[in-house]
């Protein structure tokens, strides 16, 4: 194959930024463009959870039972909003066909190779120069009823005969965790798993990247990429001459299709926006990360506050914030907490992370011939998004697709 000397990398979140780390590893010159900011789209304010251990297939079979009476329940953390839209509703009803035993665990199968490095390739990072850091931490995971905890403990279990260690244990009764209220009958810990602050790290890594001599550029609307009759590919933005490099990747997360629909890629991505703010902790901080699984909703300490995020919502990337998705996930945690201000909030946040109906990533070349994509990890992209850079880097400096991404051929 042709060597590839120069990448185009459009979007500048933790998936793209890190293809580019990689991509500058091999010695690839590397220009990002994006046409907000540095983690402008879902990499800012998520809850920043690195947990291979619990990055499974969003598509499970109690949707069936959830679906429906979430669709009733307006501070439920599934939310789908009641109009005449095709796209949406096709892509719902795909979504729902892989909600079955044998799709799960065929899309667990399929992750299992990627979960399994994507620590090792935050060390990689870390150890190469991205002045920040992941923190390993035990997860509390907090259930009100007993039967609550039966659906997440199996679905771990699931994880583990797919070929992942998990170290799932349950604190004996009567042992209390401290800014728990007593509403939290049955706690587990889960470890092995890290967090990080994910707006932070993301603008490290842009840092790290800039610094080792890539052009990063902001306000960068990219309208077209177009391979070349020569070779390389072009790539058009609002406002400004064409640039050209050797291959592109296409790493806009929720805004994918918009680019790659004409490049081969048919699989849908759905916008699945989730939504999270950050409260003040009277007394000692909380220092680990916390989860209802009944609730959905997931909380991470964060600059001395905790960060509270939750919901899927599946709207368009560009629909206006929903406050009432904020009030959701405020009452569904209300009571759970002691010594946590839930009426405090700062950073309200909307986020659209890329969902797929299989619930497997996009990553590879398209139909246009140096032309890749990476994105539709929905919930997993912070986790996954520095496995992923390192494996398609390898894959555009080499010709050979690793192992962890064979599943995720785009043009499936």
């Amino acid at each position: 194959m042709t060597e590839t000397k120069s990448v185009i990398v459009v979007g500048a979140g933790m998936v793209g930024l890190s293809t580019a780390w990689h991509l500058q590893e091999r010695g690839v010159e590397v220009t990002v463009l994006d046409r907000h900011g540095v983690a402008a789209g879902s990499s800012w304010g998520n809850a920043g959870w690195l947990t291979p251990g619990m990055a499974m297939p969003l598509a499970d079979p109690s949707l069936w039972a959830y679906g429906p009476k979430a669709m009733l329940d307006p501070d439920a953390a599934l939310s789908v909003p009641f109009r005449f839209d095709r796209a949406l509703w096709g892509f719902v009803a795909r979504f729902m066909t892989h909600a079955t035993p044998s799709a799960w665990q065929r899309a667990m199968a399929a992750l299992t190779p990627i979960d399994r490095v994507a620590l090792d390739a935050y060390d990689e990072l870390e150890s190469g120069g991205v002045h920040a850091t992941s923190y390993p931490s035990p997860w509390v995971v907090g259930f009100e009823r007993e039967h609550q905890s039966r659906p997440f403990v199996h679905e771990l279990r699931g994880v583990a005969r797919a070929g992942q260690e998990v170290r799932l244990s349950r604190l004996p009764d009567g042992v209390r965790v401290p800014h728990l209220s007593r509403a939290v009958k049955e706690i587990w810990n889960l470890d092995g798993q890290r967090y990080i602050e994910p707006g932070p790290y993301v603008q490290a890594l842009a840092t790290s990247v800039s610094a080792r001599g890539a052009k990063v550029l902001t306000d960068a609307r990219v309208t077209e990429v177009r391979p070349l009759p020569d070779g390389g590919s072009e790539v058009h933005v609002a406002g400004h001459d064409p640039l050209r490099a050797d291959a592109v990747v296409v790493a806009t997360g929720a805004w994918l299709p918009d680019l790659t629909r004409q490049l081969g890629v048919r699989t849908r991505v759905q916008a699945g926006r989730g939504y999270s703010f950050s409260v003040p902790v009277s007394g000692p901080p909380i220092d680990h990360p916390v989860y209802f699984p009944a609730r959905r909703v997931a909380c991470t300490p964060y600059q001395g506050r905790l960060r509270i995020a939750g919901t899927m919502e599946f709207r368009g990337p560009d629909e206006p914030f929903q406050p009432r998705r904020i009030r959701a996930i405020v009452n569904s945690v209300r009571g759970l907490f002691d010594g946590v201000d839930l009426d405090s909030r700062t950073d309200e946040w909307v986020g659209s992370r890329p969902v797929t109906p299989d619930g497997l990533p996009l990553v590879g070349l398209t139909a246009a011939p140096g032309v890749y994509v990476a994105g539709g990890h929905g919930m997993w992209g912070m986790v996954l998004g520095p496995a992923t850079g390192r494996a398609l880097a390898t894959q555009i400096t080499t010709g050979e697709t690793p192992e962890e991404i064979r599943p995720f051929d785009p043009l499936r």
